[in-house]
């Protein structure tokens, strides 16, 4: 296979409403930097010659400056966010002209390490697609029209980032038009009709999404090796 370029689009156009911040969650601090610092800063600790992709929301401008500041030397192209994530992932695509691998990381999961990034390159190089999950830990309910019941967990897994493909399945994928269905990048491709290839993920890769994950976070930075 001929030499692949790396871009990493990392998704940072959400408003966190639940985080009950004015800020944007994925521009609160953490340690001192942005939440997206590390995020960003995680990619170019396992490729040095890795291309960033930063979609962000409109009028987060002045937010995003702050945070490239602290790459002054990083190839980091910044794209408008769209109306959903789907929509704004596909706007970070076009911005996509070679043969390469794709990472599309969330911006605030930024405890992904280096070695989670490596293990989904491999896959995806491999075989196309590669999707980090964990095991459910807790019971899980199907609530229906009627009331709600159990069912079995092992059926499911909780699904990560950075969700990984081949350029040339991504990008073909996500001509198609949006569906509601429509919840990450796997379930694009898979509607597009590649298969998923999953990989174990990293009980560390949390997503920040409340006030106490910022406190948990920074607890876990003290303990990782990265």
């Amino acid at each position: 296979m001929e030499a692949l370029d790396k871009y990493a689009i990392i998704v940072a156009a959400g408003k966190g409403v639940r985080m009950e911040n004015t800020t944007p969650k994925q521009y609160l601090l953490l340690a001192g930097k942005p939440v997206l610092y590390y995020s960003i800063r995680s990619f170019y600790k396992a490729f040095g010659d890795i291309k960033i992709i930063l979609v962000y929301a409109k009028g987060d401008e002045s937010y995003v400056e702050d945070v490239l500041a602290y790459f002054p030397d990083g190839k980091i192209t910044g794209v408008r966010g769209g109306e959903t994530r789907f929509h704004s992932v596909k706007n970070g695509l076009q911005e996509i002209k070679t043969a390469s691998v794709v990472f599309v990381h969330d911006g605030v999961r930024p405890l992904v390490s280096p070695r989670l990034i490596h293990g989904c390159y491999r896959e995806a190089l491999k075989k196309g697609t590669a999707v980090p999950c964990l095991p459910l830990k807790e019971s899980v309910r199907r609530m229906e029209k009627d009331g709600n019941r159990t069912v079995d967990r092992r059926e499911f897994m909780a699904v990560q980032t950075p969700q990984t493909f081949l350029s040339e399945i991504i990008i073909t994928s996500f001509y198609r038009p949006y569906e509601d269905s429509f919840t990450d990048e796997a379930s694009v491709v898979e509607k597009s009709g590649y298969e998923i290839h999953l990989i174990e993920g990293e009980e560390n890769n949390i997503k920040l999404t409340r006030p106490l994950d910022l406190v948990i976070a920074e607890k876990l930075m003290g303990s990782s090796p990265y």
